[in-house]
């Protein structure tokens, strides 16, 4: 049989297709150019082509893309050196996604309840409106029918609690719980912050209970809420963190990074990767790290950050019956739609602008943590358009 499209159908693909990316900008199969304020799902760091990842990816492929972590890798222990440097964290394992670094997140705070003699302890508990992956227990983690219907029984060990809800969450801990997993701020689940004064208290009622804190920071992290990782605004440390999408910059990298104590069961034979840390991805994900962590880069994307915020809170004075709220930290932001925010999204790439829908009826707004001022200006421009044309069609 033939098929006209032989793919999976399992997205609704926009009906563009790009052929190369210029910073901030994408360039369609026609020519067309678009603002690119979506990164990839908040994967493209530093925009498209950025010349000292092109140049990481160039060089290193041109010595060796693979060998098993059967082997030493020194460009992965370079970047787990600097990881460890530049966090909280002891030790760090290299995957290729940001699902394969909540599964190791998970295994490894099992791990750590069964090696310290408390097997029963197995228990991880989220929050609603959480997105943890698509793997069959990252779903369960995440715990929203839309991704587990079809897909047999749900993972056992994962329950969820309202977001926000502090005495369901204190209910919670009991002797099964081997750990509490959240996102600093929702990405899928519609662009919602935890409040710093409530992530300070997870890490102190973790702390009393022996429970382990897992951030997943696949989102929000490498410098997109202007500091390296979000939960610093709190002061809230973990004690495992997953990460991935960001440190990237576009090839598929991801991280499980853990205190020297949580990783403590992680022992020869516990588990493994074939391809995660391969010296390709390593290569470019020093690369990455040389950018980010460059003087002055987090404080050009906190004030990029508070020029976009503040536009956007003028666009939604100026147009409260499409847009009620601003939501998110950094420059990972999201416009609450009072109409729909598919409609918003058809509107911007209308307008050759690139924005992603999440939960919640809200608009996602990742651009590249490199966006210029130019950039911004265009972004505030085109949303203004947009929300005034959806405004002027309700009106009609």
């Amino acid at each position: 049989m033939s098929l006209d499209r032989p793919l999976f159908e399992t997205y609704a693909r926009a009906p563009v297709a790009f052929e190369r990316g210029e910073g901030s900008w994408l360039i369609a199969e026609n020519g067309e150019r678009f603002l690119d304020f979506g990164a990839g799902i908040a994967v493209s760091l530093l925009g498209h082509a950025h010349p000292h990842l092109v140049l990481a990816l160039t060089e290193q492929g041109g010595k060796l893309w693979h060998t098993s972590n059967l082997f030493r890798i020194p460009g992965q222990e370079r970047l787990a050196a600097r990881m460890v440097e530049a966090t909280f964290a002891d030790r760090v394992f290299f995957t290729n996604s940001g699902a394969e670094a909540l599964e190791c997140a998970i295994k490894t705070a099992r791990r750590y309840h069964y090696v310290n003699g408390s097997p029963e302890r197995v228990r991880i508990l989220t929050f609603t409106g959480a997105f943890h992956g698509r793997t069959l227990a990252t779903i369960a983690a995440g715990g929203q029918e839309k991704y587990l219907e079809g897909f047999g029984p749900k993972a056992a060990g994962f329950d969820q609690i309202p977001f926000g809800d502090h005495d369901a969450l204190h209910a919670e801990f009991d002797d099964t719980l081997a750990a509490v997993l959240i996102e600093p701020v929702q990405g899928e689940g519609g662009l919602r912050a935890v409040p710093d004064q409530c992530l300070r208290g997870l890490r102190e009622l973790c702390d009393k209970h022996n429970v382990l804190l897992i951030y997943d920071e696949v989102q929000c992290g490498m410098g997109r809420t202007g500091k390296l990782f979000a939960h610093e605004w709190a002061g809230a440390a973990p004690d495992i963190m997953a990460i991935a999408k960001g440190i990237g910059g576009g090839f598929p990298l991801g991280a499980c990074l853990a205190t020297e104590a949580a990783a403590s069961g992680m022992t020869p034979g516990t588990h493994g990767t074939t391809y995660g840390g391969n010296p390709l991805a390593m290569a470019i994900g020093n690369a990455v790290l040389d950018v980010v962590l460059a003087p002055g880069f987090l404080e050009r994307v906190q004030a990029a950050a508070l020029r976009l915020k503040q536009g956007l809170a003028a666009i939604a004075d100026r147009h409260p019956g499409v847009i009620s709220e601003i939501r998110g930290r950094g420059l990972m932001l999201g416009l609450k739609c009072v109409t729909p925010n598919t409609e918003f999204v058809a509107a911007l790439r209308e307008r050759h602008m690139l924005a992603i829908p999440a939960g919640d009826n809200v608009v996602r707004l990742l651009p590249p943590l490199n966006a210029t001022d130019d950039d911004l200006t265009v972004a505030l421009d085109t949303l203004d358009e947009a929300a005034a044309a959806i405004a002027a069609k309700g009106a009609a």
